[in-house]
């Protein structure tokens, strides 16, 4: 979700300009070598990422910098603390299970003044990683088989880093999935009506309302103790894993700057609410929008296997009203920028935040629909 959440943002950032002195900025890395080439790289909304090639006593090495979108992240020193710890954290986990550190995890190019990111003169903070090679992303899963280990892979994310103290992570946005704050605002946006298009969604607005209790269950049951805090995730997409070239498996899970602390459920759920629809999020007949309940399946069975028994009960029990939840959090999202005159989310057609709201409610009713046989699904992937 963090790329369609950022879509307004990109249109503030500053592009990076296909002449910048990439040499400059890199010679603030500790990178052997010198610099043979510089590219764009990749298809991230978020931040401007660019391929580095490094001819190194003639051998060549790859490496991934990236300028930090800080209009998304307004603390890059935070989230650099969170990935730094992270990374250490994963690596001499992978290490203990006879795993490749460096080619299951991400390993950050430490700045020459032993920082992990570089400043420029213009305030921008820049980032590089090393390139994991013979590795390759996929927009979408191709097949059921592809959403399974997509589940296997965030699932055993999970597992790594199930004894890390997710109360230590910064949250790089806060509030980002606090349900209930976000139904808050909600209200005070309908009250508001600042775009004076309340009374044109009475329909969408109730729709809302009549599930308050959805937008309260994830942190009620945090707060009664019935789920833990964990390290999340939180954009469980499949193009944030990098798969063998050759084997078609996951490798390595990326794109860590939302990892922060939130629940099991809510991982779970996202990847369930893009993966498991049969439409995209802005289809504008509403008919088509289903839930997948097989490709639910294959993820739920890839998940509670790749978390390894690190799940309690109750978090498993939660998992379905982790979808439910998070869809219905989009459609509220979707909603509220519909009603505030559509200046958060970028939009191709006046009431293109209203269609997305449509196809997050229909998603929700999907599932509430299909709920018993949801249950069974989960209660058979966890034996």
């Amino acid at each position: 979700m963090v790329s369609e959440m950022v879509s307004e943002a990109c249109g503030k950032r500053k592009v990076i300009k296909s002449e910048m002195n990439y040499e400059k900025i890199t010679k603030k890395f500790d990178i052997p070598g010198e610099l043979k080439k510089a590219a764009p790289f990749g298809n991230g909304h978020i931040n401007d990422t660019v391929l580095l090639v490094f001819d190194a006593d003639g051998s060549e090495k790859k490496y991934v910098l990236q300028k930090i979108n800080r209009y998304v992240f307004r603390h890059p020193d935070e989230l650099m603390a969170n990935m730094r710890g992270i990374t250490d954290f994963l690596k001499k986990k992978i290490a203990l299970e006879g795993g490749a550190p460096g080619r299951e995890t991400l390993t950050i190019i430490p700045a020459r003044d032993g920082l992990d990111y570089v400043i420029d003169e213009d305030g921008e903070y820049w980032r590089v990683t090393a390139f994991v090679e013979n590795t390759v992303s996929y927009e979408v899963s191709e097949t059921p088989e592809d959403f399974y280990l997509t589940g296997t892979a965030f699932g055993h994310f999970q597992s790594l880093l199930s004894d890390y103290p997710a109360e230590t992570l910064y949250e790089t946005i806060p509030g980002f999935h606090n349900t209930r704050a976000r139904f808050m605002n909600f209200l005070k946006v309908v009250e508001e009506d600042k775009a004076g298009r309340v009374g044109e969604c009475r329909e969408e607005i109730e729709f809302i309302l009549s599930r308050k209790d959805l937008a309260y269950f994830s942190m009620e049951s945090y707060e009664k103790g019935e789920i833990p805090l964990r390290v999340t995730h939180n954009d469980t997409k499949i193009n944030n894993l990098l798969f063998d070239t050759k084997e078609r498996k996951p490798v390595c899970v990326v794109d860590l700057d939302t990892v922060m602390p939130g629940f099991a459920m809510t991982d779970f759920g996202d990847a369930i609410r893009t993966g498991a629809s049969t439409a995209m999020e802005d289809e504008p007949d509403v008919n088509k929008v289903k839930c997948d309940l097989h490709l639910y399946e294959e993820f739920a069975k890839g998940f509670i296997r790749g978390c390894g028994g690190k799940l309690a009960e109750k978090e498993i029990e939660t998992l379905p009203m982790g979808a439910l939840g998070i869809t219905y959090e989009q459609a509220l999202r979707f909603l509220a920028d519909y009603l505030e005159g559509d200046v958060y989310y970028k939009i191709a057609y006046p009431k293109h935040n209203l269609v997305r709201t449509h196809t997050q409610m229909k998603l929700v009713q999907e599932l509430e629909e299909n709920a018993d046989k949801i249950r069974e699904i989960i209660a058979k992937a966890a034996l």
